[in-house]
């Protein structure tokens, strides 16, 4: 496992890898703060995707690799989940919620709860490379840390003005 600074991450295509991917996960949730009303959410559609690219991108090769990359954007928290495959046609794929489809197959499942847990799916490059944003109302760690700073000026000013002025 490759972790750079809680935003990359690189793992070998493997489904016994899939608790370095929720590790990740929890340390980035931890870090920003993200409450565990979204963290569910997050934890669901990003393990999702990266199974995806192991079974169906990569196709269980153990010499290629799973990259994830974490970023806060304007529109929230992104996820990009990219595998070494050819990539799919995302209009190839059939709906799972079609009552006329075949419930016997499991195609789209993964997709379909990707997008619903998502904010925002995009799908980049030649269909090989997923972004799930999540447009999270929580605290940022930065916030966190301005919060507690102004807090503790301001008890440092209350104690200073309370001090006893000395007479010269």
């Amino acid at each position: 496992m490759m972790l750079d600074k809680l935003h990359h991450l690189t793992i070998p295509s493997h489904i016994n890898n899939i608790h370095m991917v929720e590790r990740f996960v929890e340390d980035l949730c931890d870090y920003y703060n993200i409450n565990n009303n979204y963290f569910g959410n997050i934890l669901t559609a990003v393990t999702e995707a990266v199974e995806n690219a192991i079974f169906h991108g990569n196709k269980r090769d153990i010499s290629k690799k799973v990259y994830l990359k974490f970023e806060i954007k304007p529109e929230g928290y992104s996820f990009k989940i990219k595998d070494q495959g050819d990539g799919f046609n995302l209009d190839t794929i059939p709906d799972p919620t079609d009552i006329n489809g075949d419930f016997s197959k499991t195609e789209g499942r993964g997709l379909y709860i990707m997008k619903s847990l998502a904010d925002n799916t995009i799908f980049h490059d030649t269909g090989n490379c997923v972004e799930l944003i999540f447009s999270v109302s929580s605290i940022t760690r930065q916030m966190s840390d301005d919060r507690i700073n102004t807090y503790l000026k301001n008890i440092k000013s209350k104690q200073d003005a309370a001090k006893p002025k000395n007479k010269e």
